[in-house]
C-alpha cells in the first residue's frame, strides 16, 4: 500500500477514535459511518480498521503507556491530542514494522491538521521521551 494511503488512513483513524471518545458510540458503528461517507478507494482500509480497533481495545494500556512522558494527566489532555497519542502509542508498541520517526511525524502532521496551534510540540515532545523506552532497541 502507498504511504499516501496510509497517511489517509490514519487521518480518517483519527477522525473514527476522536468521534468515540466524545460521543462513547459503538466504535463499529463509527467505522461503518465513516466508510459509508467518505471516498474509501485511496485509504488503506486495513491499517484503518488495525488503528481503530488496537486503540479500542487497548485504550487503558495506552494511556498507561505514554502517561509517564506528558507532564501531565491524561484526563487534562485535549480530546483531539489524547486521540492522536493513543494512536500514535499503539503505533509505537504494536507497529514495530513502522519506524518510530515515522510514527512520530505522522502524529505532529495529524496534530498541525486537527490540533490546537501549539499542540504538534507537545505532542512531538512527548512522543520523543516515549521513544527512548516504547523503542529503545531501534534507537541504537
Amino acid at each position: 500500500m502507498k504511504p499516501q494511503a496510509r497517511k489517509k488512513a490514519r487521518e480518517l483513524a483519527v477522525q473514527a477514535l476522536y468521534s468515540w471518545l466524545m460521543s462513547g458510540n459503538d466504535i463499529k458503528q463509527i467505522e461503518l459511518h465513516l466508510a459509508t461517507t467518505n471516498d474509501m478507494t485511496k485509504i488503506d482500509m486495513g491499517y484503518f480498521k488495525v488503528l481503530l480497533e488496537g486503540v479500542a481495545e487497548d485504550v487503558e494500556v495506552l494511556d498507561q503507556a505514554i502517561k509517564p512522558y506528558l507532564g501531565r494527566l491524561p484526563n487534562e489532555l485535549d480530546p483531539i491530542e489524547k486521540t492522536i497519542l493513543r494512536m500514535a502509542t499503539f503505533e509505537l508498541v504494536e507497529r514495530l514494522d513502522i519506524p518510530y520517526k515515522v510514527v512520530i511525524n505522522e502524529a505532529i502532521e495529524l496534530a498541525k491538521i486537527y490540533g490546537a496551534e501549539e499542540s504538534h510540540k507537545f505532542i512531538n515532545g512527548a512522543l520523543d521521551k516515549a521513544v527512548k523506552t516504547l523503542r529503545k532497541d531501534e534507537r541504537k
